[in-house]
Protein backbone atom coordinates (compact mmCIF):
# COMPACT_ATOMS: atom_id res chain seq x y z
CA UNK A 1 0.00 0.00 0.00
CA UNK A 2 1.14 3.62 -1.31
CA UNK A 3 0.85 6.21 1.61
CA UNK A 4 0.41 9.34 0.10
CA UNK A 5 -0.82 13.22 1.65
CA UNK A 6 -1.97 16.57 0.01
CA UNK A 7 -0.69 19.63 1.15
CA UNK A 8 -3.07 22.54 -1.08
CA UNK A 9 -4.77 25.30 0.68
CA UNK A 10 -7.61 24.99 -1.81
CA UNK A 11 -10.49 23.36 -0.66
CA UNK A 12 -11.55 22.73 -4.27
CA UNK A 13 -8.27 21.52 -5.00
CA UNK A 14 -7.17 19.23 -2.52
CA UNK A 15 -10.75 17.62 -2.62
CA UNK A 16 -10.20 16.64 -6.33
CA UNK A 17 -6.50 15.49 -5.28
CA UNK A 18 -8.22 13.37 -2.50
CA UNK A 19 -10.86 11.53 -4.99
CA UNK A 20 -8.12 11.05 -7.33
CA UNK A 21 -6.38 9.22 -4.36
CA UNK A 22 -9.31 7.67 -3.40
CA UNK A 23 -9.58 6.17 -6.72
CA UNK A 24 -6.51 3.64 -7.28
CA UNK A 25 -7.02 1.23 -4.27
CA UNK A 26 -3.23 0.56 -3.44
CA UNK A 27 -3.39 4.01 -2.58
CA UNK A 28 -4.05 5.26 1.31
CA UNK A 29 -4.70 8.94 1.86
CA UNK A 30 -2.78 9.55 5.76
CA UNK A 31 -3.69 13.26 5.78
CA UNK A 32 -4.32 16.59 4.35
CA UNK A 33 -2.81 19.68 5.16
CA UNK A 34 -3.88 22.99 4.07
CA UNK A 35 -0.72 24.93 4.14
CA UNK A 36 3.61 24.22 4.32
CA UNK A 37 3.52 25.01 7.95
CA UNK A 38 0.62 22.47 9.14
CA UNK A 39 2.52 19.88 6.51
CA UNK A 40 6.11 20.18 8.32
CA UNK A 41 4.00 19.43 11.78
CA UNK A 42 2.31 16.17 10.38
CA UNK A 43 5.16 14.89 8.51
CA UNK A 44 6.86 14.70 11.93
CA UNK A 45 4.11 12.93 13.05
CA UNK A 46 3.58 10.68 9.97
CA UNK A 47 5.96 10.92 7.18
CA UNK A 48 3.98 9.43 4.27
CA UNK A 49 6.10 7.76 0.95
CA UNK A 50 4.66 10.47 -1.45
CA UNK A 51 3.40 13.80 -0.50
CA UNK A 52 1.36 15.75 -2.94
CA UNK A 53 2.82 19.20 -2.93
CA UNK A 54 1.08 23.07 -3.71
CA UNK A 55 3.13 25.99 -4.71
CA UNK A 56 1.27 28.65 -3.54
CA UNK A 57 -0.11 28.68 0.11
CA UNK A 58 0.00 31.33 2.80
CA UNK A 59 2.65 30.94 5.93
CA UNK A 60 5.04 28.40 4.33
CA UNK A 61 4.72 27.98 0.34
CA UNK A 62 5.92 24.61 -0.92
CA UNK A 63 9.48 25.39 -1.97
CA UNK A 64 10.28 26.40 1.75
CA UNK A 65 8.41 23.18 3.04
CA UNK A 66 9.90 20.88 0.51
CA UNK A 67 13.59 21.78 1.97
CA UNK A 68 12.00 21.53 5.61
CA UNK A 69 10.72 18.01 5.08
CA UNK A 70 13.46 17.18 2.43
CA UNK A 71 15.71 17.98 5.27
CA UNK A 72 14.43 15.91 8.02
CA UNK A 73 12.60 12.87 6.08
CA UNK A 74 12.99 10.30 3.07
CA UNK A 75 9.51 10.73 1.56
CA UNK A 76 9.12 11.76 -1.80
CA UNK A 77 7.42 14.96 -3.15
CA UNK A 78 5.75 16.08 -6.11
CA UNK A 79 4.63 19.31 -6.89
CA UNK A 80 0.67 19.28 -7.59
CA UNK A 81 -0.15 23.03 -8.58
CA UNK A 82 -2.97 24.87 -10.56
CA UNK A 83 -0.11 26.06 -13.48
CA UNK A 84 2.83 24.22 -13.80
CA UNK A 85 3.76 26.83 -16.70
CA UNK A 86 2.74 29.78 -14.64
CA UNK A 87 4.91 28.68 -11.77
CA UNK A 88 8.19 27.83 -13.45
CA UNK A 89 10.72 29.55 -11.36
CA UNK A 90 9.09 28.31 -8.23
CA UNK A 91 8.51 24.69 -9.60
CA UNK A 92 12.30 24.46 -10.23
CA UNK A 93 12.78 25.94 -7.22
CA UNK A 94 10.83 23.26 -5.36
CA UNK A 95 12.87 20.80 -7.57
CA UNK A 96 16.38 22.03 -6.59
CA UNK A 97 15.12 21.58 -2.81
CA UNK A 98 14.02 17.98 -3.49
CA UNK A 99 10.68 17.82 -5.32
CA UNK A 100 10.99 14.86 -8.01
CA UNK A 101 8.75 16.07 -10.43
CA UNK A 102 5.46 18.45 -10.55
CA UNK A 103 2.34 17.95 -12.57
CA UNK A 104 -0.94 20.39 -12.82
CA UNK A 105 -3.71 20.00 -10.24
CA UNK A 106 -6.98 17.93 -11.19
CA UNK A 107 -9.83 19.70 -11.51
CA UNK A 108 -13.24 18.91 -10.14
CA UNK A 109 -15.33 17.65 -13.50
CA UNK A 110 -19.17 17.81 -14.09
CA UNK A 111 -19.63 14.16 -12.43
CA UNK A 112 -17.08 15.20 -9.31
CA UNK A 113 -14.22 13.31 -10.49
CA UNK A 114 -10.74 14.49 -10.72
CA UNK A 115 -10.15 15.49 -14.33
CA UNK A 116 -6.73 15.14 -15.03
CA UNK A 117 -6.39 12.34 -12.48
CA UNK A 118 -4.66 10.15 -15.05
CA UNK A 119 -1.95 12.14 -15.23
CA UNK A 120 -1.12 12.78 -11.70
CA UNK A 121 -1.21 8.70 -11.39
CA UNK A 122 0.99 8.22 -13.62
CA UNK A 123 3.54 10.47 -11.72
CA UNK A 124 2.99 8.60 -8.79
CA UNK A 125 3.24 5.72 -9.98
CA UNK A 126 6.90 6.12 -11.69
CA UNK A 127 7.78 7.45 -8.23
CA UNK A 128 6.47 4.78 -6.29
CA UNK A 129 8.82 2.64 -9.34
CA UNK A 130 12.27 4.58 -8.22
CA UNK A 131 10.92 4.28 -4.19
CA UNK A 132 10.61 0.49 -4.67
CA UNK A 133 14.74 0.63 -6.22
CA UNK A 134 12.70 -1.55 -8.73
CA UNK A 135 16.16 -2.59 -11.08
CA UNK A 136 16.55 -0.95 -13.90
CA UNK A 137 17.95 -1.97 -16.98
CA UNK A 138 21.59 -0.59 -17.01
CA UNK A 139 23.07 -2.69 -19.59
CA UNK A 140 21.02 -0.36 -21.80
CA UNK A 141 19.62 -1.69 -24.85
CA UNK A 142 21.45 0.99 -27.51
CA UNK A 143 19.22 2.35 -30.04
CA UNK A 144 19.95 1.86 -33.41
CA UNK A 145 22.98 4.80 -34.50
CA UNK A 146 23.77 6.29 -38.06
CA UNK A 147 26.76 5.21 -39.36
CA UNK A 148 28.55 8.10 -41.66
CA UNK A 149 31.53 8.91 -41.56
CA UNK A 150 32.70 9.64 -37.74
CA UNK A 151 32.83 13.08 -36.40
CA UNK A 152 35.28 14.50 -33.90
CA UNK A 153 33.10 17.67 -32.74
CA UNK A 154 34.25 19.94 -29.72
CA UNK A 155 35.37 19.27 -26.35
CA UNK A 156 31.92 18.78 -24.16
CA UNK A 157 30.97 18.86 -21.04
CA UNK A 158 27.99 16.42 -20.41
CA UNK A 159 25.93 16.76 -17.55
CA UNK A 160 23.27 14.78 -15.96
CA UNK A 161 21.10 15.81 -12.56
CA UNK A 162 17.68 14.64 -11.24
CA UNK A 163 16.54 15.18 -7.78
CA UNK A 164 18.10 18.52 -6.61
CA UNK A 165 19.50 19.12 -10.66
CA UNK A 166 17.68 22.57 -11.09
CA UNK A 167 19.60 24.44 -8.64
CA UNK A 168 22.63 22.23 -8.40
CA UNK A 169 22.96 22.68 -12.27
CA UNK A 170 22.61 26.56 -11.91
CA UNK A 171 25.65 26.98 -8.94
CA UNK A 172 27.99 24.58 -11.83
CA UNK A 173 27.05 26.63 -14.55
CA UNK A 174 27.10 30.01 -12.82
CA UNK A 175 31.27 29.23 -12.54
CA UNK A 176 31.52 28.88 -16.17
CA UNK A 177 32.56 32.16 -18.12
CA UNK A 178 29.95 33.01 -21.41
CA UNK A 179 31.75 32.21 -23.90
CA UNK A 180 33.88 28.70 -22.12
CA UNK A 181 35.26 27.65 -25.06
CA UNK A 182 33.43 23.65 -25.48
CA UNK A 183 29.98 22.49 -26.03
CA UNK A 184 27.83 21.91 -23.07
CA UNK A 185 25.32 19.22 -23.00
CA UNK A 186 22.67 18.36 -19.46
CA UNK A 187 20.14 15.74 -18.99
CA UNK A 188 17.91 16.74 -16.28
CA UNK A 189 14.63 14.50 -15.11
CA UNK A 190 12.18 16.93 -16.37
CA UNK A 191 8.79 16.21 -17.75
CA UNK A 192 8.45 17.23 -21.44
CA UNK A 193 5.47 19.36 -20.82
CA UNK A 194 7.77 22.22 -18.45
CA UNK A 195 10.86 20.79 -20.55
CA UNK A 196 10.78 24.67 -22.62
CA UNK A 197 10.22 26.39 -19.12
CA UNK A 198 13.37 24.71 -16.94
CA UNK A 199 15.17 26.23 -20.34
CA UNK A 200 14.47 29.03 -20.32
CA UNK A 201 14.49 29.31 -16.12
CA UNK A 202 17.92 27.91 -16.57
CA UNK A 203 18.76 30.45 -18.91
CA UNK A 204 18.34 33.64 -16.88
CA UNK A 205 20.02 32.18 -14.39
CA UNK A 206 23.86 31.71 -15.60
CA UNK A 207 25.88 33.74 -17.87
CA UNK A 208 25.96 30.74 -20.64
CA UNK A 209 23.59 30.36 -23.64
CA UNK A 210 20.70 27.85 -23.10
CA UNK A 211 18.71 26.63 -25.11
CA UNK A 212 17.03 23.04 -25.89
CA UNK A 213 18.79 20.43 -28.01
CA UNK A 214 17.05 20.01 -31.58
CA UNK A 215 17.33 16.49 -33.34
CA UNK A 216 19.69 16.41 -36.28
CA UNK A 217 22.47 19.62 -34.82
CA UNK A 218 25.74 18.77 -33.85
CA UNK A 219 27.09 19.87 -30.16
CA UNK A 220 27.56 23.82 -29.87
CA UNK A 221 30.72 25.55 -28.63
CA UNK A 222 29.43 28.06 -26.28
CA UNK A 223 26.21 26.90 -25.52
CA UNK A 224 24.62 24.36 -23.19
CA UNK A 225 21.97 22.36 -25.45
CA UNK A 226 19.57 20.80 -22.17
CA UNK A 227 17.60 17.64 -23.31
CA UNK A 228 14.17 18.89 -23.88
CA UNK A 229 11.86 15.54 -24.21
CA UNK A 230 10.93 13.02 -22.58
CA UNK A 231 12.02 10.68 -25.66
CA UNK A 232 15.98 10.03 -24.91
CA UNK A 233 18.57 12.02 -26.04
CA UNK A 234 21.63 10.42 -27.96
CA UNK A 235 24.59 11.30 -30.20
CA UNK A 236 25.41 9.91 -33.28
CA UNK A 237 28.22 8.17 -35.01
CA UNK A 238 27.71 11.59 -37.35
CA UNK A 239 28.33 13.76 -34.42
CA UNK A 240 24.61 14.85 -34.64
CA UNK A 241 21.72 15.02 -31.40
CA UNK A 242 18.79 12.52 -31.89
CA UNK A 243 15.62 11.56 -30.15
CA UNK A 244 15.25 8.01 -29.14
CA UNK A 245 11.96 6.30 -27.36
CA UNK A 246 13.65 2.92 -26.99
CA UNK A 247 14.41 1.83 -24.35
CA UNK A 248 10.93 2.34 -23.72
CA UNK A 249 11.02 0.32 -20.13
CA UNK A 250 13.25 3.03 -18.30
CA UNK A 251 12.03 4.71 -15.51
CA UNK A 252 14.02 7.23 -16.03
CA UNK A 253 12.80 9.46 -19.20
CA UNK A 254 14.76 11.02 -20.10
CA UNK A 255 17.90 8.53 -19.55
CA UNK A 256 21.32 9.66 -18.16
CA UNK A 257 22.75 6.36 -19.11
CA UNK A 258 21.74 6.19 -22.26
CA UNK A 259 22.83 10.09 -23.43
CA UNK A 260 26.14 8.76 -21.56
CA UNK A 261 26.59 5.60 -23.63
CA UNK A 262 25.73 7.53 -26.57
CA UNK A 263 28.85 9.64 -26.34
CA UNK A 264 31.00 6.58 -25.06
CA UNK A 265 30.73 5.17 -28.09
CA UNK A 266 30.56 8.15 -30.85
CA UNK A 267 32.22 11.66 -29.17
CA UNK A 268 35.88 11.55 -30.55
CA UNK A 269 37.11 14.76 -28.80
CA UNK A 270 37.58 15.61 -24.97
CA UNK A 271 34.77 14.85 -22.97
CA UNK A 272 34.48 15.48 -19.14
CA UNK A 273 31.40 13.18 -17.63
CA UNK A 274 29.46 14.68 -14.52
CA UNK A 275 26.91 13.21 -12.47
CA UNK A 276 25.13 15.33 -9.82
CA UNK A 277 22.43 14.76 -7.47
CA UNK A 278 19.37 12.34 -7.92
CA UNK A 279 17.30 9.17 -6.80
CA UNK A 280 17.75 6.28 -8.03
CA UNK A 281 20.67 5.12 -10.09
CA UNK A 282 20.71 6.35 -13.72
CA UNK A 283 23.63 7.96 -15.32
CA UNK A 284 26.07 5.74 -12.62
CA UNK A 285 26.53 2.76 -15.36
CA UNK A 286 26.87 5.93 -18.28
CA UNK A 287 29.36 7.47 -16.73
CA UNK A 288 31.10 3.95 -15.99
CA UNK A 289 31.34 3.81 -19.97
CA UNK A 290 33.07 7.12 -19.99
CA UNK A 291 35.53 6.30 -17.62
CA UNK A 292 36.17 2.91 -19.49
CA UNK A 293 37.01 4.99 -22.49
CA UNK A 294 39.39 7.11 -20.80
CA UNK A 295 37.52 10.21 -20.07
CA UNK A 296 37.30 12.65 -17.09
CA UNK A 297 34.29 11.71 -14.71
CA UNK A 298 32.72 13.71 -11.66
CA UNK A 299 29.88 12.53 -8.90
CA UNK A 300 28.74 15.32 -6.49
CA UNK A 301 29.85 14.21 -2.85
CA UNK A 302 27.21 13.20 -0.66
CA UNK A 303 27.46 15.88 2.04
CA UNK A 304 26.43 18.40 -1.17
CA UNK A 305 23.69 16.12 -2.73
CA UNK A 306 20.14 17.03 -1.97
CA UNK A 307 19.72 13.51 -2.56
CA UNK A 308 22.57 11.00 -2.40
CA UNK A 309 21.55 8.64 -5.28
CA UNK A 310 22.34 8.55 -8.82
CA UNK A 311 26.40 10.02 -7.31
CA UNK A 312 26.25 7.46 -5.05
CA UNK A 313 25.60 4.19 -7.49
CA UNK A 314 28.30 6.05 -9.53
CA UNK A 315 30.68 5.99 -6.52
CA UNK A 316 30.28 2.39 -6.04
CA UNK A 317 30.86 1.35 -9.54
CA UNK A 318 33.93 3.26 -9.47
CA UNK A 319 32.78 5.40 -12.59
CA UNK A 320 33.44 8.96 -11.16
CA UNK A 321 37.63 9.72 -11.52
CA UNK A 322 36.85 12.70 -8.88
CA UNK A 323 34.10 13.10 -6.12
CA UNK A 324 33.65 16.95 -5.59
CA UNK A 325 31.38 18.78 -3.21
CA UNK A 326 28.72 21.42 -5.67
CA UNK A 327 30.83 24.29 -4.88
CA UNK A 328 34.07 22.95 -6.74
CA UNK A 329 32.13 21.04 -9.76
CA UNK A 330 31.74 24.60 -11.49
CA UNK A 331 35.30 25.54 -10.73
CA UNK A 332 36.62 22.56 -11.73
CA UNK A 333 34.97 22.63 -15.32
CA UNK A 334 35.69 25.80 -16.06
CA UNK A 335 39.18 24.93 -15.29
CA UNK A 336 39.34 22.18 -17.71
CA UNK A 337 37.18 23.85 -19.76
CA UNK A 338 40.30 26.61 -20.56
CA UNK A 339 42.51 23.55 -20.99
CA UNK A 340 40.49 21.56 -23.44
CA UNK A 341 39.78 24.82 -25.56
CA UNK A 342 43.68 25.26 -25.90
CA UNK A 343 44.11 21.75 -27.18
CA UNK A 344 41.46 21.96 -29.64
CA UNK A 345 42.43 25.58 -30.67
CA UNK A 346 46.10 23.74 -31.94
CA UNK A 347 46.60 22.82 -35.45
CA UNK A 348 46.35 18.93 -36.00
CA UNK A 349 48.70 16.91 -37.38
CA UNK A 350 48.13 15.81 -41.10
CA UNK A 351 49.94 12.80 -40.30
Amino acid sequence: MLKLAIVNDSLMAAEALRRVVDSVPDYQLLWVAYDGVEAVAKCADLCPDIILMDLIMPHMDGVEATRAICAEHQCAILVVTASVGGHAGKVFEAMGAGALDAVNTPVLGAGGDGEGGDLLIAKIDTIATLLRGTPLRHAVTRPAMRTPPRCEGPPLIAIGASTGGPSALREVLRALPPEPGVAIAIVQHVDEQFAASFTQWLDDQVPLNVRGAQAGEPLVVNTALVCSREDHLVLGADGLLDYHPEPRSLAYRPSVDVFFHSLAENHKNQLIGVLLTGMGKDGAAGLKALRDHRWETIAQDQESCAVYGMPKAAKELQAASEILSLVNIGPRLAEWAVLAASIDAKPRSSV
